[in-house]
Protein backbone atom coordinates (compact mmCIF):
# COMPACT_ATOMS: atom_id res chain seq x y z
CA UNK A 1 0.00 0.00 0.00
CA UNK A 2 0.92 3.51 -0.87
CA UNK A 3 0.30 6.87 0.18
CA UNK A 4 -1.31 9.08 -1.59
CA UNK A 5 -0.84 12.42 -1.85
CA UNK A 6 -4.30 14.50 -2.36
CA UNK A 7 -4.47 18.23 -3.17
CA UNK A 8 -7.82 18.19 -1.44
CA UNK A 9 -8.26 18.31 1.97
CA UNK A 10 -9.95 16.09 4.54
CA UNK A 11 -8.90 12.08 5.31
CA UNK A 12 -9.36 9.30 3.37
CA UNK A 13 -10.29 5.77 4.96
CA UNK A 14 -9.68 2.56 3.00
CA UNK A 15 -10.98 -0.79 4.97
CA UNK A 16 -8.67 -3.24 5.48
CA UNK A 17 -9.80 -6.41 4.21
CA UNK A 18 -6.55 -8.80 4.87
CA UNK A 19 -8.16 -9.52 8.56
CA UNK A 20 -11.83 -10.33 6.38
CA UNK A 21 -10.12 -12.41 3.97
CA UNK A 22 -8.28 -14.23 7.27
CA UNK A 23 -11.82 -14.63 9.05
CA UNK A 24 -13.31 -16.13 5.81
CA UNK A 25 -11.02 -18.80 5.02
CA UNK A 26 -11.07 -19.87 8.87
CA UNK A 27 -14.95 -20.04 8.41
CA UNK A 28 -14.71 -22.05 5.23
CA UNK A 29 -12.21 -24.42 6.61
CA UNK A 30 -14.56 -24.66 9.63
CA UNK A 31 -17.58 -25.85 7.37
CA UNK A 32 -15.33 -28.18 5.09
CA UNK A 33 -14.57 -30.11 8.28
CA UNK A 34 -18.17 -30.64 9.80
CA UNK A 35 -19.75 -31.85 6.80
CA UNK A 36 -20.77 -35.07 7.10
CA UNK A 37 -18.88 -37.36 4.73
CA UNK A 38 -21.28 -40.05 3.68
CA UNK A 39 -20.12 -43.41 2.21
CA UNK A 40 -21.38 -43.95 -1.43
CA UNK A 41 -22.20 -47.39 -2.21
CA UNK A 42 -24.82 -49.10 -3.99
CA UNK A 43 -28.24 -49.86 -2.21
CA UNK A 44 -29.15 -53.31 -0.98
CA UNK A 45 -32.23 -54.78 -0.28
CA UNK A 46 -32.82 -57.14 2.78
CA UNK A 47 -35.68 -59.75 2.91
CA UNK A 48 -37.17 -59.71 5.83
CA UNK A 49 -37.83 -62.97 7.82
CA UNK A 50 -41.71 -63.54 8.71
CA UNK A 51 -42.75 -63.81 12.34
CA UNK A 52 -43.12 -66.75 14.07
CA UNK A 53 -46.04 -68.54 13.40
CA UNK A 54 -47.08 -66.57 10.50
CA UNK A 55 -48.61 -68.30 7.44
CA UNK A 56 -46.59 -67.77 4.10
CA UNK A 57 -49.04 -65.72 1.75
CA UNK A 58 -49.02 -65.52 -2.04
CA UNK A 59 -46.55 -62.57 -2.40
CA UNK A 60 -43.87 -64.43 -0.01
CA UNK A 61 -44.36 -67.30 -2.72
CA UNK A 62 -43.62 -64.74 -5.61
CA UNK A 63 -40.19 -63.80 -3.99
CA UNK A 64 -37.31 -65.12 -6.24
CA UNK A 65 -34.13 -65.96 -4.34
CA UNK A 66 -31.29 -67.19 -6.84
CA UNK A 67 -29.05 -69.54 -4.43
CA UNK A 68 -25.55 -70.64 -5.23
CA UNK A 69 -24.52 -73.71 -3.56
CA UNK A 70 -20.71 -74.46 -2.71
CA UNK A 71 -20.48 -76.72 -5.90
CA UNK A 72 -20.89 -73.70 -8.46
CA UNK A 73 -24.90 -75.10 -9.04
CA UNK A 74 -27.45 -72.70 -9.06
CA UNK A 75 -31.13 -72.60 -7.93
CA UNK A 76 -33.74 -70.33 -8.70
CA UNK A 77 -36.06 -70.61 -5.53
CA UNK A 78 -36.00 -74.44 -5.77
CA UNK A 79 -35.77 -75.16 -9.29
CA UNK A 80 -32.34 -76.32 -10.79
CA UNK A 81 -30.50 -74.19 -12.97
CA UNK A 82 -27.22 -73.01 -14.34
CA UNK A 83 -25.67 -70.21 -15.37
CA UNK A 84 -26.61 -70.64 -19.26
CA UNK A 85 -30.35 -70.76 -18.25
CA UNK A 86 -30.28 -68.29 -15.55
CA UNK A 87 -30.91 -65.03 -17.51
CA UNK A 88 -33.30 -66.82 -19.90
CA UNK A 89 -35.19 -68.08 -17.05
CA UNK A 90 -35.52 -65.01 -15.03
CA UNK A 91 -36.69 -63.12 -18.19
CA UNK A 92 -38.92 -65.59 -18.30
CA UNK A 93 -40.54 -65.70 -14.56
CA UNK A 94 -40.25 -61.62 -14.71
CA UNK A 95 -42.09 -60.83 -18.36
CA UNK A 96 -45.69 -60.50 -15.85
CA UNK A 97 -44.53 -59.15 -12.80
CA UNK A 98 -44.31 -54.81 -12.52
CA UNK A 99 -41.70 -55.18 -9.71
CA UNK A 100 -38.65 -57.19 -10.23
CA UNK A 101 -36.70 -57.66 -7.46
CA UNK A 102 -34.71 -60.66 -6.96
CA UNK A 103 -32.40 -61.55 -3.62
CA UNK A 104 -28.98 -63.59 -4.40
CA UNK A 105 -27.94 -66.00 -1.42
CA UNK A 106 -24.12 -67.48 -1.95
CA UNK A 107 -22.23 -70.07 0.04
CA UNK A 108 -20.17 -68.85 1.90
CA UNK A 109 -17.31 -70.88 1.43
CA UNK A 110 -17.90 -69.73 -2.27
CA UNK A 111 -15.69 -67.12 -4.26
CA UNK A 112 -17.26 -63.52 -4.44
CA UNK A 113 -16.59 -63.66 -8.26
CA UNK A 114 -19.65 -66.16 -8.88
CA UNK A 115 -22.40 -64.39 -6.95
CA UNK A 116 -21.00 -61.09 -8.90
CA UNK A 117 -21.91 -62.87 -12.16
CA UNK A 118 -25.74 -63.86 -10.87
CA UNK A 119 -25.93 -60.41 -10.02
CA UNK A 120 -24.75 -59.46 -13.46
CA UNK A 121 -26.65 -62.18 -15.20
CA UNK A 122 -29.51 -60.71 -13.19
CA UNK A 123 -29.10 -57.08 -14.61
CA UNK A 124 -28.36 -58.23 -17.71
CA UNK A 125 -32.01 -60.08 -17.50
CA UNK A 126 -33.68 -56.46 -16.82
CA UNK A 127 -34.21 -56.88 -13.01
CA UNK A 128 -34.32 -53.79 -11.23
CA UNK A 129 -33.07 -54.71 -8.09
CA UNK A 130 -31.00 -57.18 -6.39
CA UNK A 131 -30.72 -57.93 -3.21
CA UNK A 132 -27.88 -60.26 -1.01
CA UNK A 133 -29.03 -62.67 1.77
CA UNK A 134 -26.73 -63.51 4.31
CA UNK A 135 -26.32 -66.34 7.07
CA UNK A 136 -27.16 -63.44 9.81
CA UNK A 137 -30.25 -61.82 7.77
CA UNK A 138 -31.35 -65.06 6.66
CA UNK A 139 -31.64 -66.18 10.59
CA UNK A 140 -33.65 -63.32 11.47
CA UNK A 141 -30.51 -61.55 13.42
Amino acid sequence: MGIQVSTGGGLKADPNVVPFIDILLVLLIIFMVITPLTPKGLEALVPQPPPPGAQQTAADQRTVVIVINRDRSMLINTEPTDEARLGPRLEEIFKTRAERVVFVKGDPALEFQYVARAIDIAKGAGIDKIGLMTAKIEAGE
